[in-house]
């Protein structure tokens, strides 16, 4: 008996994915519900399961070829023995037998999510065993193995690689955000004093009863909504000759990944305490990492909040991502002299931009927006009494 690897529902409005790899060979062995291929969508990357255990009987769909919701993506020989099968991921480009030792026990190594195969195609580490999920390799696991010395460079000077079906998208909206909307840019800067110290103050009690680290994003995140609240054009929309006014705070957060950035939400922020906020974060961030976010996860968002200070980038402009009228740019936090009280002092600081569309925010409401931003910030108690 057959049973078939079917393309399953992709989410609202996609009807089409690109078959990015096979894990699995004609003849291997499969397990009952153990990814067999992964395909990638303009949003998403997913893997897909094999219905049964038994044996690869048929691939009807070649990497890099489109397929639709419900196509026929290969077939599995139920009950059959096949042979166990290496894992799919090996290095891109291989090098002259002399040039670089081959790691250790390849065919051997244990499995890995997405992210963390790619990781693996690119360095050519193979960590012998994994910290994940039964035994997974993680991003991790990779970061620590020992390098392996890089091969010398034989083949072309350059290489033509199409652009992922996520990569695309994000070139088409960041290009039509342009295009459309009037995108301005106000600065302000932030000294993180308080802050700090009601986290260094509070972190150890905080993740043991919450379980979450505690972190700054968290801070961010429920100042944004309360100047959100003020100023309800920065969290609107214009669609046609109308402004849509949104009476709810979902949340955006810009999160990079291998793939590229991808901007999970987290719904009904307002409605979370700073330990659910983090919580949300910590879920939905390792969800990207690890390639297995769902459309649900990704769609809607009223306004984003995204953070180039964990990549080190003291300043910048983010833009804003449509529909959406506004979005909030954090950066590093550095200590820099400032003037307070007629002396100059050395604080830690913070320079936050937000972007905004000028034809539905002028510039007073853009200003005020991050000055309430500032103030939450500069003395959290404000966060507390919802000032």
């Amino acid at each position: 008996m057959a049973g078939e690897i079917i393309v399953p529902s992709l989410g609202e409005s996609v009807s089409e994915a690109t078959v990015s790899k096979w894990f699995k060979k004609v003849g291997d062995a499969v397990a009952a519900d153990e990814p067999v291929c992964e395909l990638e969508t303009d949003k998403v990357t997913l893997e897909v399961n094999s219905p049964a255990a038994g044996m690869l009987k048929d691939i009807k769909v070649d990497a890099g070829k489109s397929v639709e919701v419900g196509a026929l993506l290969g077939l599995i020989e139920v009950g059959a023995a096949g042979a166990k099968s290496a894992p799919a991921a090996a290095p891109k480009a291989a090098a002259p037998a002399a040039a670089a030792p081959a790691p250790a026990a390849a065919s051997a190594a244990p499995q890995a999510g997405p992210a963390a195969r790619k990781m693996m195609d690119e360095t050519g580490i193979r960590p012998e065993s994994g910290s994940g999920k039964d035994g997974r390799v993680t991003k991790g696991d990779i970061l620590s193995a020992p390098a392996v010395s890089a091969p010398v460079a034989t083949g072309p000077r350059e290489e033509r690689v199409k652009m992922t079906k996520l990569r695309q998208t994000i070139a088409r909206r960041l290009k039509e955000s342009q295009n459309t909307a009037a995108i301005l840019t106000t600065f302000n800067e932030i000294d993180m004093t308080n802050v700090m110290a009601l986290r260094n103050e509070y972190k150890d009690v905080f993740e043991k009863k919450h379980g979450v680290k505690l972190g700054f994003m968290g801070f961010f995140v429920k100042a944004a909504i309360n100047a959100l609240k003020e100023i309800p054009a920065v969290n609107a929309q214009i669609d046609g000759d109308e402004i849509i006014y949104k009476n709810y705070y979902d949340i955006g957060m810009a999160v990079g990944t291998d793939q590229g950035l991808v901007v999970p939400v987290i719904r009904d922020a307002d409605q979370l305490s700073i330990d659910g906020v983090e919580k949300e974060i910590g879920r939905l961030a390792k969800k990207a990492r690890e390639g297995s976010l769902a459309m649900a996860d990704l769609q809607g968002g009223t306004f984003t909040v995204t953070n180039g200070g964990v990549y080190g980038s003291l300043m910048a402009t983010p833009i804003v991502n449509p529909p959406q009228s506004g979005i909030l740019g954090l950066h590093k936090i550095e200590e820099r002299p400032i003037a307070l009280k007629g002396q100059v002092v050395i604080r830690p600081m913070m320079y936050v931009a937000l972007s905004y569309d000028h034809r539905i925010i002028d510039g007073k409401e853009s200003v005020t927006f991050l000055v309430r931003v500032k103030e939450a910030m500069e003395d959290p108690r404000r966060l507390l009494l919802g000032l």
